[in-house]
């Protein structure tokens, strides 16, 4: 995916950050056309609405079907605005270029199912029309699947392509409804760094008061735009009312938030980041040295048939380390996460001492 299209044309030259708005799911046109209406009078270019919803259990609110994109052609004309709706099949593909919507986005379930993303790309070649299509990441934390699915779409001839985090579902109670782990993005980024990248910040708190800290977050990463979840009545949607803000709330966020200079130099910061190196050499150092007293210890649990793993010891350092991070004004799932690769990769070099023959 090396030579892929601006992924508006133009459009995106003239809106920085990119913003698509609107409502979770299409509910009746006079939901749609007072949504798009107020969202125009804002200034968003971008108009959002689910025609398809695909839910976790059946009996909910399904999506209104092809009657909506009826809908969604009306908002085009009489506000001006472009329009996008999110496709899982190849029938939705066919019926939404049909009705002349203008960018298509695919969705986590169906990103992470490698037959429906051929299915999908194989309609989109089929179709000869050149259209921009966005790709959410897997529920799952599946870098490589993600990138296989734009790549299905890009071998397809799809090559205006963006993608959008939303988070990643985990099991349990957190303060997100989708966890973001950023680093994934990040990565997807690092590799493929033309890949215009938007974040879905409805998705990934599950909480409107979370919207405006996760936009900001983003913008601050670098993320491209946003694809926020509005409606002229959140409390009363169909699906996902939690989530979803009113266009003047969402106008209020998106007036707050603080664009980032890219073209400010880094000369500045070399000094500083000359110390970030050198700490980072330092941290080598440490860990090395680490590795090595771990080894000496896997040597002395062979000799005396001690198993490898010691889950009291292992308890202690996690809780013990991780207030001690706490306490210094770090994350304690920070140090968590990195004491258990350091754990990780500590057991994996004792276990090649136990596999050794020669000692």
């Amino acid at each position: 995916m090396n030579e892929l299209k601006p992924l508006l044309k133009d459009e995106t030259e003239k809106l920085q950050p990119i913003i698509i708005a609107g409502p979770c799911s299409a509910e009746t046109e006079e939901q749609v056309m007072a949504t798009a209406r107020e969202l125009a009078k804002n200034g968003v270019k971008i108009f959002r609405a689910g025609i398809w919803k695909p839910r976790t259990k059946p009996g909910g609110f399904e999506g209104i079907g092809v009657e909506g994109l009826q809908w969604l052609k009306h908002v085009k004309e009489e506000t001006g605005m472009l329009t996008s709706t999110e496709v899982a099949t190849k029938q939705h593909v066919e019926a939404a270029l049909e009705a002349g919507v203008d960018i298509l986005w695919i969705g986590a379930r169906t990103s992470a199912n490698p037959f429906a993303m051929q299915e999908i790309a194989d309609a989109l070649k089929a179709s000869g029309v050149d259209i921009p299509v966005l790709v959410k990441n897997p529920v799952n934390p599946d870098l490589e699947l993600w990138i296989g699915a734009l790549q299905r779409l890009y071998n397809a001839g799809i090559n205006r392509l963006g993608a959008i985090h939303r988070g990643f579902s985990s099991y349990g109670k957190h303060l997100y409804r989708n966890l973001p782990q950023w680093h994934i993005p990040i990565e997807l980024r690092r590799r493929f760094p033309d890949l215009p990248l938007l974040c879905d910040p409805s998705h990934i708190g599950g909480k409107r008061e979370l919207v405006a800290p996760l936009s900001q977050q983003a913008l601050d990463m670098g993320f491209d735009g946003l694809i926020i979840e509005s409606h002229c009545d959140p409390d009363c949607a169909w699906s996902d009312k939690a989530q979803q803000v009113t266009p003047d709330v969402l106008n209020f966020i998106l007036n707050t938030l603080v664009l980032r200079d890219s073209t400010v130099t880094t000369e500045s910061l070399t000094l500083l980041r000359q110390q970030i190196d050198e700490l980072d050499n330092e941290l080598l150092e440490v860990l090395n040295k680490r590795m090595r007293i771990s080894r000496e210890i896997g040597q002395y649990k062979k000799e005396h048939r001690m198993p490898v793993l010691q889950i009291g010891r292992h308890d202690e350092i996690m809780q013990s380390r991780a207030k001690l991070a706490e306490d210094m004004g770090m994350s304690g799932d920070f140090m968590r996460s990195v004491l258990a690769a350091i754990h990780e990769e500590s057991v994996r070099q004792q276990i090649e001492i136990f596999n050794d023959r020669t000692h």
